[in-house]
């Protein structure tokens, strides 16, 4: 994401300019943009013009538009966020209040102005536009049969194929059959790690499965790489990582991203560094549960005696179209910051977010114990 302008004043309203140049932008620009804000981007709109005979005629003509938002529609898979709204500004061909769908488009710059620009939003934009892009992961985990190809940015897991192939058992007389089906399948997934993974920037390549799945498959990939010359793949041999996982379903990706060989190796990735706190806060929880709350209402208590040490809170919370609930989220977090604690916000299109989801969206790892947290808890459950 590119910051072109940012114009706020001492009350926190303004207006921001910014350019998406990535898919992953469009994730970030959801997680900015409210119900109630005000977005002005070009758009295409159908016109329909009379002429002196009365004849009309449609066409489509690309303008400007400033839109009230209404409501919010993001497509994870394509990427594509579209917002809809009532129009707010004089238009030569939008009358004032007819509803309008903006979609935003990748390298066109949209103006997105809030009436309080608060510090979770302000954060951000810092870490949209932050040109030292944390290195990028891309997962295969896979069994006999089924695959998943994942790509692992610094705020979501993408799962961009699935290879699911019908292998024929192995049976008396029959192990042609199976092992033909089996070429196939490695076949596939081979054409679909060339077709989705951007070698350019992809600094790991996980294999992860049951058994010794991935270490044919591997030896398969090489083998047909140095018959046909492929350079992609001979030349970035050395990004491509084997490790055990318990199934090839994307479920598996978390238990493989705790792998301590694994975290050596993406050690410098957000996705691995929010991965150790929620497997350190489930540790916490299981050895010392007085060190460890979930839930809106103990992390508050635990945060008004200042013995939160680490915040861990899904993204999805601030999206939530109670404004007044929002800002709960926001002055905590602020809070939690002021008296020294670290905070983390988790997307909830990570392995990891989805978990903490789970959680009710917010936990916390306190500094000192607090066993009158427990007691609480346990009368609510009596």
């Amino acid at each position: 994401m590119k910051l072109i302008s940012q114009d706020l004043d001492k009350n926190g309203e303004g207006t921001v300019v910014l350019i998406p140049e990535e898919s992953e932008d469009m994730w970030h620009a959801y997680n900015l943009i409210a119900e109630g804000d005000s977005v002005r981007s070009t758009t295409i709109r159908k016109v329909q013009t009379e002429s002196s005979t009365g004849s009309s005629s449609s066409n489509r003509v690309r303008t400007t538009l400033t839109i009230s938002v209404e409501n919010i529609d993001f497509d994870t898979q394509a990427c594509m966020l579209r917002l809809k709204g009532r129009n707010i500004e004089e238009n030569q061909y939008v009358k004032m209040g007819a509803y309008h769908t903006l979609d935003l488009e990748l390298n066109r710059k949209f103006s997105l102005k809030k009436h309080e620009w608060d510090s979770v939003s302000l954060e951000r934009i810092d870490m949209a536009c932050d040109p030292t892009k944390s290195a990028d992961v891309a997962a295969v985990i896979m069994q006999e049969g089924l695959a998943h190809i994942c790509l692992i940015t610094s705020s979501m897991t993408l799962v961009r194929a699935k290879i699911d192939v019908n292998i024929p058992r192995k049976r008396k007389g029959f192990v042609q059959q199976h092992e033909k089906g089996l070429a196939k399948f490695y076949d596939n997934v081979m054409q679909a790690i060339l077709r989705h993974v951007n070698f350019d920037v992809v600094k790991c390549v996980l294999i992860a499965s049951p058994g010794f799945v991935k270490d044919q498959f591997y030896e398969y990939m090489f083998q047909t790489a140095v018959k046909t010359d492929n350079k992609v793949l001979l030349d970035n041999k050395p990004k491509f990582m084997l490790v055990h996982s318990s199934s090839g379903f994307k479920h598996s990706l978390q238990e493989v991203l705790q792998d301590p060989s694994v975290v050596n190796k993406i050690s410098d990735t957000k996705a691995a560094g929010e991965v150790k706190i929620l497997e350190n806060f489930y540790t916490m929880l299981q050895c010392e549960p007085s060190k460890a709350f979930y839930g809106k209402k103990h992390v508050e208590a635990a945060n008004a005696e200042q013995a939160v040490e680490i915040l861990l809170i899904s993204d999805n919370l601030f999206r939530c179209q109670d404004v007044k609930l929002r800002k709960e989220y926001v002055d905590l977090v602020d809070s939690v910051r002021d008296s020294g604690g670290e905070v983390r916000i988790f997307s909830s299109l990570h392995i990891s977010g989805e978990q903490l989801e789970q959680l009710t969206g917010i936990a916390a790892i306190l500094r000192f114990p607090m066993p009158e947290l427990e007691e609480d808890t346990d009368e609510e459950n009596e």
